[in-house]
């Protein structure tokens, strides 16, 4: 990083009317916002001003890499094999990592994935996985290096000395009213992504009432943006865009969606979840140079789910990361909710399902208490959504709907309330969106 010494309310006045920041400005101010020269109102303005004013795909690598440097980058390039990951932009039902990485291990990629919480409607990897007793996401990198290189993969939360740039300033984003920021949402992503010491980078970025960018427009941008910021980092990155305005598979929920993704891994999978799964780990294992095209990767992933090899890199990783690896054949050692009733269809229900609102079934966990509003939000793992009923699907009056895993019943009238919100029937079967649209690359 360089040296030089600006003032920041020059950067923040540059920024302000427009102008590009040069490398050693952005530099500054992604070191000042770690060592406390740039002051938290002072890095909430120069936020504001990119916000504002934008950014130049020039400007968002630098930042991305002055970011990935503001604390430690993991160096994996001692362990064999090629080092690929995944990252999703979120959405609901979107358990794709547990599956994806289990699969892609067993086809010979070694993946090393740091992953989240969950925030607002949208769940989380981590809290997921923490759903499995005993399972442990808080490892230190001499740790999470012996994991990848003994099992082929694992998934931990951001260490504090990787990328604190970014803890800061997500921190300030997120109550300053700048989120929505194709730039800073760019430089998040990717400085932390590619400071895990990956080789190459699959992304899935939704779009639709369910995910972060409800605009298609919206969320290729963010996918040409961080295509071309890890071009300029040297890493062949590919994206794919991918419809989020119904859940992801049938479940929703922290043990609902740990259940439902073994069954993917048992070969008992949703077709949609399987689809999205499969399209995306199949480029992870191009970019490894494990699979020639598509059609080789899915016939090696398939054989992979058949054999039972992926199966057992995901027992292997709870084993490895202290997780009770019983859950793979016993669910009842994952949280189990007091209450488990199904919603049915009302009297009115004509003859198809038109539509499953994302977003408000996302709420319905939010209501269940399987949510998080603010990051200190304690999750009840228990609860959730599960058998959900799928646009095209016939209903009649009493046809099952969903089935609620509930600890509260107040909370549960609420949620029972938005999935009824959520649902809604028409009596000719509706047209059908492609799940996977676009391939960035």
């Amino acid at each position: 990083m360089s040296s030089a010494v600006f003032f920041p309310q020059d950067i923040i006045i540059k920024k302000r009317d427009g102008q590009t920041l040069t490398r050693d400005e952005i530099e500054f101010f992604a070191r000042g916002v770690v060592n406390g020269q740039f002051a938290d109102y002072q890095a909430t303005a120069l936020l504001m001003a990119i916000f504002l004013k934008g950014m130049t795909a020039q400007e968002t690598a630098w930042l991305t890499d002055a970011m990935m440097r503001s604390g430690d980058v993991i160096d994996l390039r001692d362990l064999p094999g090629a080092k690929v990951d995944k990252h999703s932009t979120g959405g609901v039902g979107d358990k794709v990592s547990l599956i994806l990485a289990p699969l892609a291990a067993a086809c010979g990629v070694l993946v090393p994935m740091m992953s989240g919480r969950g925030l607002g409607h949208t769940g989380g990897t981590l809290d997921k996985l923490e759903s499995i007793p005993g399972f442990r996401v808080q490892l230190d990198v001499p740790e999470f290096r012996a994991i990848l290189q003994k099992v082929g993969m694992a998934m931990i939360g951001q260490t504090p000395k990787v990328v604190p740039a970014d803890r800061k300033l997500y921190a300030l984003r997120d109550v300053t009213g700048t989120v929505e920021c194709i730039q800073l949402i760019c430089a998040s992503i990717m400085s932390k992504k590619l400071a895990e010491g990956i080789d190459s980078l699959v992304l899935d970025v939704k779009f639709g009432k369910g995910a972060f960018m409800k605009k298609k427009e919206d969320a290729l941008a963010l996918a040409r943006a961080m295509v071309a910021v890890g071009k300029a980092g040297g890493k062949p990155v590919r994206a794919l865009l991918t419809a989020m305005n119904q859940p992801l598979g049938r479940c929703a929920g922290h043990t609902t969606e740990v259940i439902e993704s073994i069954e993917c891994l048992k070969g008992r999978g949703p077709a949609d979840l399987m689809e999205v799964t499969y399209a995306l780990t199949g480029h992870m294992l191009i970019l490894a140079g494990a699979a020639k095209d598509e059609a080789d990767a899915r016939k090696k992933m398939e054989a992979a789910i058949a054999d039972g090899r992926a199966l057992e890199k995901f027992r292997a990783m709870c084993v490895a990361q202290g997780g009770d690896p019983r859950v793979v054949d016993n669910y009842t050692i994952l949280p189990t909710a007091k209450r488990i009733y199904a919603v049915t269809a009302p009297a009115g229900a004509s003859s198809f399902v038109s539509e499953v609102d994302a977003l408000k079934c996302g709420h319905a966990i939010m209501a269940l208490g399987g949510g998080r509003a603010a990051v200190t939000d304690k999750v009840d793992h228990a609860v959730g959504i599960a058998d959900l009923i799928k646009i095209g699907e016939p209903v009649a009056p009493g046809t099952r709907l969903c089935t609620l895993h509930v600890n509260d019943d107040a909370k549960a009238a609420r949620a029972e309330a938005l999935v009824r919100e959520a649902i809604k029937f028409s009596p000719t079967a509706p047209q059908q969106e492609p799940l996977v649209q676009d391939l960035i690359s």
